[in-house]
């Protein structure tokens, strides 16, 4: 069964760009959202196995919705994505349950050995 991943950023092009990499490499996606509060709800609902989670959103940003989806889907992986110089947040990130992280542009050899890295913890 393929694994299932939600992606969480606040720009659709973002998304649009991951999904695409990931479903060439057959994962499932299984849900997109746009802000920290809309992920909360979505892996809670989802249950995905990995969620690659945009650090800088409005409404609620990924350092402060971590633990908060940690609590309603304590069995998903998440991956930071971030730009560069977000590093302090990143490592803030990690402490707080993150498995891994990923650098804005991405890169397919990256994201899809950060997923699979994540997936073997």
């Amino acid at each position: 069964m393929a694994l299932r991943v939600l992606i969480v950023d606040d720009a659709i092009f973002m998304r649009t760009v991951l999904k695409k990499m990931l479903s060439e490499e057959d994962y499932d996606i299984c849900g997109e959202a746009n802000n920290g509060k809309e992920a909360i709800t979505k892996a809670k609902e989802l249950q995905p196995d990995v969620i690659t989670l945009d650090i800088t959103m409005p409404e609620m940003d990924g350092v402060t919705a971590l633990p908060e989806i940690l609590k309603v889907s304590p069995n998903s992986k998440v991956i930071m994505c971030s730009a560069m110089g977000q590093q302090p947040m990143v490592i803030e990130a990690i402490k707080n349950g993150a498995k891994d992280f990923i650098v804005k542009p991405f890169q397919k050899s990256r994201v899809v050995q950060a997923i699979e890295n994540v997936i073997k913890k």
